[in-house]
């Protein structure tokens, strides 16, 4: 896997300020997401990482950490960082099992945080299990992630039970305001909502993980052909391709939501 060049060269001044500011601390930098599955978008796709350090990082260090960041921010408007500082030990644990026992720093949308960590789950150690990069540290395979495609499959269907099936019934409850956003809300929200569906179908078919794009491939492939117009709409969204597939906001959105409570029936069933 080639590291796209300005991802690369977001890294290098990572590494840079964290040996400037946090001198002997750090202990390994892994790669994640869309760039560990070779499906790097530019002007979309995050650098998914996770830092371990030799010392659990308190909230004091979080201003330093902060710092960092907003200078990476500053320097390089796209792509952003999204991930967790972490100690070795804590690779390959879940975020349930860890609890309100132990606090990270991490940084999300732009904000660095602390506190309960949500992205350790099955997910996460399974793609940096099957397919992570490592820029500093320990070989990926000296780590603990034992993840069975059963956990992997049951951590989904529940994700699609809970937490899409709850965002698919706001948004109905919510379509009339949902009309009133800029297009590109809608597109945020439309991509969001097809691709991360399609990529749980895929993972409970096959057992595995690939990215939004591939998991739309997949759903052209494997669905009716009364909704590839809007798996093709989310696709294109994603890839920043304008193209005019439906004729109306109210439409689209339509056939999102629509599309959205078939996949959800359709995998549970």
């Amino acid at each position: 896997m080639v590291i796209p060049e300005v991802v690369d060269r977001v890294l290098k001044d990572y590494i840079n300020l964290l040996n400037e500011h946090l001198p002997g601390t750090i202990d390994g930098l892994y790669l994640h997401g869309s760039i560990a599955l070779d499906a790097y978008v530019e002007g979309s796709s995050d650098i998914d990482f996770i830092t371990l350090t030799n010392r659990r990082l308190t909230v004091r260090d979080t201003e330093t950490l902060s710092l960092i960041h907003r200078t990476i921010e500053n320097k390089h408007n796209k792509p952003e960082m999204d991930g967790v500082y972490a100690l070795r030990e804590d690779m390959g644990k879940l975020s349930k099992s860890i609890g309100a026992r132990i606090e990270y720093p991490y940084y999300n949308n732009g904000e660095l945080a602390f506190g309960n960590y949500f992205n350790f789950n099955p997910i996460t150690w399974w793609v940096l299990r099957e397919k992570g990069i490592k820029i500093l540290g320990a070989e990926i395979e000296g780590f603990e992630l034992d993840i069975q495609p059963h956990v992997l499959t049951s951590y989904v269907l529940e994700n699609m039970k809970f937490y899409w099936t709850n965002r698919v019934q706001m948004a109905e409850a919510t379509f009339e305001q949902l009309l009133q956003l800029p297009t590109e809300q809608i597109d945020i929200e439309i991509e969001w909502t097809v691709l991360g569906l399609l990529r749980q179908f895929y993972t409970i078919n096959e057992k595995d993980i690939v990215s939004k794009l591939d998991a739309g491939e997949y759903g052209l492939t494997q669905l009716p052909v009364e909704w590839h117009n809007i798996i093709k709409e989310a696709m294109n969204i994603r890839k920043g391709e304008k193209g005019k597939i439906f004729n109306s906001e109210r439409d689209r959105l339509d056939h999102a939501m629509r599309f959205s409570k078939y996949l959800i029936n359709h995998c549970n069933e």
